[in-house]
């Protein structure tokens, strides 16, 4: 079929759709706190064997770290937990009438150590405190935190290769991975896949995973 003689034109707006936020930040002077959250889960890994989960290798503590990892365990949580509450909306309440709670554990990856893909259901949100990146100053340890876009595997299943074009004018990636560092705290809906890539570092990576969960009081 031969093109029109006269397309139509048309003015239009790009408008993106279903922002899903993240926060990534970084607590500063954190030199004190990552030594203390380091001390608790050396004492701790020493009494738990670990859980298997989502890690591929290392070592995953209990979900009960709140109650074990003393002080330093509680800021990070109390941090984790501010952000949470700038994120979150609720409808004709305010986020400090809701009852929060965690459950936060200690991941500990050799090299070679990864999570696989995977996400929290029944969980409003996700977060992760890096206490140490396992590698020199300098070096590129790999084992990024990385996200999924679950919107991807159903345009895929009908034409491989294809993207939608971002309001940014670039094609939409159906990946994104963070670099993080030590005294980094990030912040996701807990529905959104994630995983971490291969630690390839010549240390052990130390960070700890949090469960944010919002009730009714």
């Amino acid at each position: 079929m031969a093109a029109p003689s006269d397309p139509l034109r048309v003015r239009a707006e790009h408008i993106g759709l279903f922002e899903t936020g993240i926060l990534h930040g970084h607590v500063e002077d954190a030199t004190t706190l990552n030594a203390d959250l380091k001390a608790a889960i050396a004492q701790r890994r020493g009494q738990d064997a670990g859980l298997n989960r989502s890690n591929v290798g290392g070592w995953h503590s209990t979900t009960d770290m709140l109650y074990w990892g003393g002080p330093a365990a509680e800021r990070v949580w109390d941090t984790a937990l501010r952000m949470a509450k700038r994120l979150s909306y609720f409808e004709a309440r305010d986020p400090d009438s809701v009852a929060w709670s965690v459950r936060m554990w200690a991941n500990v990856s050799p090299p070679g150590a990864l999570n696989m893909s995977h996400a929290h259901p029944g969980v409003l949100w996700a977060a992760v405190y890096y206490v140490d990146m396992g590698e020199e100053p300098g070096g590129s340890g790999g084992g990024e935190l990385y996200f999924e876009d679950p919107r991807f595997p159903v345009p895929l299943m009908t034409f491989p290769g294809f993207r939608a074009v971002g309001v940014d004018g670039r094609p939409q990636q159906n990946e994104r991975r963070l670099t993080t560092r030590a005294g980094d705290l990030v912040l996701f809906p807990a529905w959104v896949r994630h995983g971490v890539r291969p630690h390839c570092g010549s240390r052990e990576r130390i960070s700890i995973a949090m469960n944010i969960y919002g009730k009714e009081k």
